[in-house]
């Protein structure tokens, strides 16, 4: 006789004996489990910056590992969308603050289809042994493939971005934010297995040590490890300090519309470094070695404008420090997103050109069906920006910097090669203007303190209207400017040659969780098969 295989929508069955639930009592039971996978997806997005309720993200994980335990697919499917909306709909709202709510929720909606995959896995892996293992190595693999397409990626929302203030954080040193995102996502699902063994125990009487053991190990060693790794943060100085100053010019006004007064910008950068070389001559403030402007500080291209050229050079003689310029430069037609190296005594010199630009914002994929959806869209971005192909380190009065410009921040690998390259401190220079007053400045103000930490430089945010800031190499930031006003930072930092385990080990972490997480799912898909056959006997 074949026996028939058991449903597992929900994951405590009912006994043979029981009586039928009512279509009312069903269709609660239904709702609960997607309420609270709705209210465990804010419970994550509340736990991202500006708030510093970093520990929140343990409960979200815990409250989604609940919805999933024992699920079908479909049921996963469906919940696991549900995370996501509940995640990134209030995570990604500032991409609508100025195109209205049509790009953001189209974001929302394609990037919650990797959340919703995952938790397919996360359900397949639920009742393997050690599935909090399996579970966290699974969504670390969907965050490199959401880090990757489509569109070369859209890394923001990696759970390492909303630890700054956590004490995960020395785990960015010992293998950047997919080993950081792993060790709080554990934690998250061990701390469900921990309280649903406690549960079981209590009413079974009898506490199965094995899975206790497990769950336990899930809770403590990413806590255990990192500990360990605290001795990796450091801020003390391996090659001397420099003294760099940060110049936030600020915009004549918030918006898209802010470059309709490009010169203004222009302008307004010049005349903060001109008024900081002031307050220098007059001994208020220490002569910085180099000076860092921000990105889009001059939107007017210098090589094809006198008046632009002449300005930028009587800021840099002014300081009499060497500037890194953010500018928008045409070469043989084609736009870039540029960094150009501006000494006082012999002008523009080495240029870094932005690598990871921003679709939709620099460029625009599928130019010619978007336009025929919405031709308002095309309008927005009139002319793609062109990829850089080479890292940006720039030696300034003896020092190198590495320059990760804006969006570039959120990608791994655009960070680390700065620092493979020699950079002793990085730089993000930034342009926040376009998003007004919106959470996504403290969003990325974060991620640049993980970067701090993850490579252990010293990280400098030089942005157009703020939050401009200098962030040491454990990850603290030392000063910082307000929102919308014109202001400059001056201070000495200590400058690091050394590498962490994260810089040299790179991807490989990474990859490495990938196929744990493979080995997971082989071994789900194995035993369901196994399953399968055992009832057909």
């Amino acid at each position: 006789m074949t026996a028939t295989a058991t449903s597992v929508d929900e994951p405590d069955q009912l006994e043979p004996q029981a009586r039928p639930l009512s279509r009312g009592a069903r269709l609660a039971r239904g709702l609960v489990p997607a309420a609270a996978a709705a209210l465990s997806g804010v419970l994550l997005y509340v736990s991202f910056p500006p708030r510093t309720l970093w520990w929140l993200a343990l409960p979200a994980f815990a409250g989604f590992a609940w919805c999933l335990r024992g699920r079908s697919w479909k049921a996963a499917l469906g919940l696991g969308y549900v995370f996501g909306l509940g995640f990134l709909l209030p995570l990604l709202v500032w991409t609508g603050v100025e195109v209205g709510p049509g790009p953001w929720l189209a974001l929302v909606v394609i990037e919650a289809v990797f959340v919703a995959l995952t938790a397919v896995g996360v359900a397949a892996v639920s009742k393997l042994p050690g599935s909090p293992f399996w579970a966290a190595a699974l969504w670390v693999a969907a965050e490199a493939a959401r880090a990757r397409a489509p569109f070369g990626g859209f890394p923001w929302g990696k759970i390492a971005f909303g630890q700054a203030d956590g004490v995960f954080l020395p785990l960015a040193a010992v293998g950047g934010t997919p080993v950081l995102g792993f060790a709080v996502v554990l934690c998250g699902f061990g701390l469900y297995e921990v309280v649903r063994q406690a549960v079981e125990g209590r009413r079974t009487g009898a506490v199965r040590r094995g899975p206790a053991v497990a769950a336990l190990l899930a809770l403590l060693l990413p806590l255990a490890g990192a500990l360990a790794a605290r001795p990796l943060v450091s801020d003390k100085a391996e090659n001397g300090t420099a003294t760099v100053a940060v110049i936030q010019g600020n915009v004549p006004r918030a918006g898209l519309d802010f470059n309709a007064q490009r010169r203004a910008v222009l302008d307004h950068h010049v005349r903060e470094t001109e008024r900081l070389a002031a307050e220098v001559r007059a001994g208020k403030v220490a002569r910085p070695d180099f000076v860092l402007w921000p990105e889009n500080s001059s939107d007017i291209d210098p090589f094809g404008n006198p008046d632009a050229y002449a300005v930028i050079d009587g800021a840099a003689k002014a300081i009499g420090a060497p500037i890194s310029v953010g500018a928008v430069v045409e070469r043989n037609g084609r736009l870039y997103n540029e960094q150009i190296l501006w000494d006082p005594e012999k002008g523009p010199g080495a240029t870094y050109d932005k690598r990871q630009v921003q679709p939709f914002g620099e460029y625009l994929p599928m130019r010619s069906l978007i336009g025929a959806i919405n031709g308002e869209w095309t309008s927005m971005v009139h002319q793609d920006f062109s990829r850089g192909s080479e890292p940006g380190v720039f030696r300034m009065a003896g020092t190198k910097v590495g320059l990760a410009t804006c969006y570039e921040a959120a990608f791994d690998w655009a960070v680390r090669d700065t620092v493979t390259h020699g950079a002793q401190l990085i730089s993000v220079p930034s342009n926040n203007a376009t998003f007004d007053r919106s959470e996504m400045t403290y969003q990325q103000l974060a991620m640049s303190r993980i970067r701090a930490v993850e490579h252990s430089r010293t990280v400098t945010v030089p942005v157009t209207s703020g939050v401009s800031a200098v962030i040491m190499p454990d990850g603290r930031i030392t000063r910082h400017t307000g929102m919308f006003v014109a202001d400059s930072l001056v201070q000495e930092v200590p400058l690091r040659s050394s590498e962490t385990p994260a810089t040299r080990f790179g991807i490989a972490p990474e990859m490495l969780l990938v196929l744990v997480a493979a080995g997971g799912l082989g071994w789900a898909a194995a035993a369901a098969v196994r399953g399968r056959r055992a009832g057909d006997l």
